[in-house]
């Protein structure tokens, strides 16, 4: 008799850890963008990240890469509470002649947007903590898995400002260069 044939290994399905993190957070804010049904707040224009900010954010699509990081924080973590997203986003805070000292991040962006979360089912709430719902999980996991990461966004060095469109980039020994749009 003849031995069996080895059975093929059992593919696993791409989740949000093994996928680079930027290029993660950057594809899934312009999926919640396109969806268009997170909305952005009138006060997203104007509003300081934290007290440790001395400017407001020069992307108009922070809110959407904020709001991606998060969720992607929520799949790793588990629960997760808007405290401890203040201390995720916090920084240090230049005080002048004075020494630098850590302060955490707003705490109103950060709640808004897990209430955004929440009505796009992607969080639920487990008493005061949030954590991913399962279909939350299976959106990640899907856009994961999808791998159409060809750098999806443009990077402008000179201003330092992100979009969320899709470029192709050519790496160059000095510095990346754009090749136009796909």
């Amino acid at each position: 008799m003849e031995a069996p044939a080895a059975a093929a290994p059992a593919r696993r399905g791409v989740t949000v850890k093994d996928v680079p993190a930027a290029e993660f957070i950057h594809v899934y804010a312009a999926h919640l963008k396109r969806q268009n049904k997170l909305r952005v707040p009138k006060w997203a224009e104007y509003v300081k990240t934290g007290c440790l900010k001395e400017l407001s954010p020069l992307d108009p699509d922070w809110y959407y890469i904020r709001a991606a990081s998060m969720a992607r924080k929520l799949y790793l973590r588990g629960k997760i509470g808007v405290g401890s997203f203040q201390r995720i986003y916090g920084g240090r805070k230049n005080n002048g002649a004075c020494p630098s000292h850590f302060v955490e991040s707003s705490g109103k962006v950060a709640r808004q947007i897990l209430h955004d979360l929440e009505k796009l089912n992607v969080v639920t709430r487990d008493g005061e903590m949030r954590r991913l719902s399962q279909e939350g999980q299976r959106d990640l996991d899907g856009i994961a898995g999808q791998r159409r990461y060809t750098i999806p966004i443009l990077f402008f060095p000179t201003c330092g400002h992100f979009t969320l469109e899709r470029a192709h980039l050519e790496i160059h020994p000095r510095g990346v260069r754009n090749r136009g749009l796909r």
